[in-house]
This record gives C-alpha cells, sequence and structure tokens, in this order.
C-alpha cells in the first residue's frame, strides 16, 4: 500500500461529483494523498477508469460505493467496500434503485417546472451517461437557470427533504443493505450517521442488529456529523467492536468539502482490505 493520508469517501462525475474518475484520481494525486475511495452512488461505473488513471501514480484506489437505504422516513447510506461488482444481488439491487432515483427525479422536475422554469434535458445536461441521476443534478439545472446561486441554496430550499417538491424513492432497508454488501464479499461502514445530532443517530437495537450483520464501521470523522452525534457514535462503535473512520464525502466543485479534511487511520485500512473479498484495492 503506498503512504500518505486515507480518504475513504468521494464521488466522481458518474454519480454527483463534478470531476470524471481520472480527474478525481489527479485531483487526490496532487492532493498528496496516499489512497482514496471511489464512493459513487449505486455505481460502480467509475471503477475502471479510476484504476486505468491511478497506474503508476503511487495512488491506491480502494473500489467501493455509497449504497443507499431507506429507515423510515430517513434516508441512511453504508459505504460499501472492495465487494464483487458482479455479484448478481447487488447488480439487481443497484439498478432498481437508480432507476427509483431517476423516476424520481423525473416527477420532482415536473413539480418544480410549475414555479420555477427548468426542463427535464436540462438536468441530464448536468450528469454523464450511465450515471447515477438524482438531485444534486437538478441543483446544477437550477444553479444554470439562475434560480439559485449553488447546490447547497438548492438543497436549502427547493430539494430539501421538507419542500412541496420533495419525494421519496426505492431503496432496501439498512440491515438488507449490510447483508447484501457482505454477500458480495464487501465491507460495510455506515455514512456521516451522525448529521442530526445525537438524538437522531440510529438507534443502540438497530445498531446491533446491522452489528450482527456484518456492518464493520462508522464514519464518524465527517464535516456533517455533530458534536454530540459523534460522541454517540464513539459509544456505539465501542459497544459493538466496530473501527471508526474518517473521510471528505469530497465531491470536486458540487460541494464545499476538501480532499484529506477527515481521514482514516492506516490501520483500519487495513483491516478494511483484510476484511474484503470481492474485489482488490487498484
Amino acid at each position: 500500500m503506498s503512504t500518505g493520508a486515507i480518504d475513504l469517501h468521494t464521488h466522481s462525475s458518474v454519480s454527483d461529483g463534478t470531476e470524471s474518475p481520472a480527474e478525481l484520481v489527479h485531483a487526490a494525486v496532487a492532493a498528496g494523498l496516499g489512497t482514496i475511495a471511489l464512493t459513487d452512488h449505486d455505481s460502480t461505473a467509475g471503477w475502471r477508469e479510476a484504476a486505468a488513471a491511478a497506474s503508476d501514480t503511487g495512488l491506491t484506489v480502494l473500489p467501493g460505493m455509497e449504497l443507499s437505504t431507506n429507515y423510515g422516513p430517513a434516508s441512511v447510506h453504508i459505504l460499501a467496500y472492495l465487494f464483487d461488482p458482479a455479484d448478481e444481488t447487488m447488480v439487481r439491487e443497484t439498478a432498481r434503485i437508480r432507476d427509483g432515483r431517476l423516476h424520481r427525479a423525473e416527477r420532482i422536475v415536473e413539480r418544480i417546472a410549475v414555479d420555477y422554469p427548468i426542463t427535464w434535458d436540462e438536468v441530464l445536461a448536468q450528469s454523464v451517461d450511465g450515471g447515477t441521476i438524482g438531485r444534486p443534478h437538478i441543483a446544477d439545472a437550477l444553479v444554470a437557470r439562475g434560480h439559485v446561486s449553488d447546490r447547497s441554496a438548492a438543497f436549502a430550499r427547493m430539494l430539501h427533504w421538507r419542500s412541496a417538491y420533495y419525494e421519496k424513492y426505492y431503496a432496501p432497508s439498512p440491515l438488507a443493505g449490510v447483508r447484501m454488501i457482505v454477500a458480495a464479499g464487501g465491507v460495510p461502514v455506515l455514512a456521516h450517521p451522525g448529521t442530526r445530532g445525537r438524538e437522531w443517530v440510529i438507534d443502540e437495537k438497530t445498531i446491533r442488529a446491522l452489528a450482527d450483520a456484518g456492518l464493520f464501521g462508522l464514519e464518524i470523522h465527517h464535516r456533517d456529523n455533530t458534536q454530540s452525534g459523534k460522541e454517540r457514535l464513539f459509544e456505539l462503535a465501542a459497544q459493538f467492536g466496530l473501527v471508526v473512520t474518517g473521510s471528505s464525502d469530497y465531491h470536486g466543485e458540487g460541494k464545499p468539502n476538501r480532499l484529506a479534511e477527515n481521514t482514516t487511520t492506516p490501520e483500519v485500512l487495513a483491516s478494511i482490505i483484510e476484511t474484503g473479498t470481492g474485489s482488490r484495492p487498484f
């Protein structure tokens, strides 16, 4: 493995980042990172390009994905590392999730268009062929139209989950998601689960069930987790023997998050690589 900082949560234009997988790799090299994980939403379509770009750079790329799941009224994301991209259940379920995201996005655009001029073609123009289309692409289209100043403003207004324009989409439960990742030889880590404070962290009973199913860790060092949320997550990690990760959740210019603003220790990375059996680092 290469030396340097370890950032285990990044996105390319295959989902909602603004850089291609190759551009993301080059940005990580320029930032002096030793390892990144490519974790596009519900898609492995960027793996091959990232692997080719990382060749001979000294950068290690962990193949991964950010899997969408639904937990009651909330969305819960699970970082999946080193799973088999050809696993039949993973392929089927992620295709179903992407299809749900696509049609949900179409319906959201129809609602927004009543009040703000915007077309579906303008949203498609913000995505790449074969990528996962979602609210960030709607946000980019709204920015291009001049309705909002940036993605953050769009998510605070039209695309907020409490907005009248909002609609959920199909995704499996967190428990089904963890089981699916493990069955595909992968390593599941809950992504930024403390964003709304201690009282909004997934309850102890559910974390126990997820740990029993093979949940490997909690992404605690993340800019969106609150201090009280982090404190509770550290308690749960200790209680259930879960590793602690940290990462940027980098989206290029799509978010203010910067590469390596939070990182993971080499020891945790080594344990993830040792545990994953579905694929290997690039």
